[in-house]
């Protein structure tokens, strides 16, 4: 049997018909809608009829059993939060073309994550370490959802990880913010007030993500398929492959194809779907 889950929680006469006729009849549960089908669609056709009706529709993979979730990991840059914020840093120091279009490539998969990060905090070299308040305070939001995504995992005592390749600076502050249980991310160089240009010890790219992961698995003694992994980038594809759940969030064409799930359409509280 397949699990095919509608996030909805209304549905149009047109887009209700063309599911039951579809898949079957729908059974409302919490916030969206579920089909048990034994005939499970092909990944190209649960696309193609997610961007006709508008609506983000995934199949649960055979192997993925919800009610054991014990832990969900989140990239932060346009995952969690809207900005990238090595950009809007960037902006403060007149380099925001530059280095956005060197982060744009870094996601799609186009350059080595590592070497990208380091050439971009270069390009900070001299920048006052006020501007990072500015960014947090004027320019971070959280996408749609987040909050009440985190807030619903604590009520089912499900630990959260937020795992960045941006800054300490952000990771830390959302932490306190939002009651988050582990963050790890980079730290920006700092002398006399200013940012230096480098990051302080190894960089936390792809492979950092997946160890992250693995290393808060083995403190918490659960399983790899008792997880699931967030992202958006090229970047978060090492940890989403070794989690029991991936969700591709608003993500780029790669990780859409690579991941088990995608939500395009929803917010990040749509996500709770997958642990009923």
């Amino acid at each position: 049997m397949a699990t095919i889950i509608i996030h909805s929680n209304t549905l149009n006469f047109e887009q209700s018909k063309t599911l039951e006729r579809k898949f079957g009849k729908l059974t409302a549960i919490n916030n969206h809608f579920r089909v048990e089908t034994e005939n499970q669609p092909e990944r190209s056709v649960l696309n193609e009829l997610s961007q006709t009706l508008e609506l983000d529709i995934n199949v649960l993979p055979d192997n993925f059993d919800s009610k054991k979730v014990k832990l969900v990991i989140s990239d932060m840059d346009s995952t969690l939060i809207s900005i990238e914020c090595v950009d809007e840093i960037a902006d403060f120091i007149n380099v925001k073309p530059q280095v956005s279009a060197i982060t744009e490539a870094a996601m799609r998969g186009e350059l080595n994550f590592e070497e990208s990060l380091t050439e971009r905090v270069a390009l900070l070299k001299g920048l006052d370490t006020s501007a990072l308040q500015h960014v947090y305070d004027e320019r971070l939001t959280l996408n749609p959802g987040a909050e009440t995504w985190i807030e619903g995992l604590k009520e089912q005592d499900i630990k959260f990880a937020l795992v960045s390749g941006g800054f300490t600076f952000f990771t830390q502050r959302l932490q306190d913010r939002l009651g988050i249980d582990f963050t790890r991310a980079n730290t920006l160089e700092k002398a006399e007030h200013k940012l230096t240009g480098k990051v302080v010890g190894d960089i936390v790219g792809a492979q950092a993500k997946a160890d992250f992961l693995i290393e808060l698995c083995q403190q918490m003694e659960i399983l790899m398929s008792q997880t699931i992994a967030v992202g958006d980038g090229a970047n978060d594809l090492m940890m989403m492959k070794e989690a029991g759940l991936s969700v591709a969030y608003h993500a780029k064409p790669a990780v859409q194809e690579q991941a088990d799930t995608a939500i395009n359409y929803r917010g990040l509280d749509a996500i709770l779907d997958f642990v009923v």
